[in-house]
């Protein structure tokens, strides 16, 4: 049986273009505040900012049983 881990996958969403180019997996226990992390953006290509995000692909929650 394969362990369940508790890391989430976030998208990371820019500050200058708005567009979610990047995702990683965070612990909500141990890093409760949103993530911010400089990184690449190839629209303005330039470094800029990334804010975290839900990834909106339904991975992440869990469905309610019919």
């Amino acid at each position: 049986m394969a362990k369940t881990s508790k890391r989430k996958i976030v998208g990371l969403v820019s500050e200058a273009s708005g567009h979610r180019s990047y995702y990683t997996t965070k612990n909500p226990q141990n890093v409760t505040e949103k993530l911010k992390l400089r990184k690449y953006d190839p629209i303005v290509r330039k470094h800029v900012f990334y804010v975290e995000t839900k990834k909106n692909l339904g991975r992440n929650e869990v469905k309610p049983k019919k």
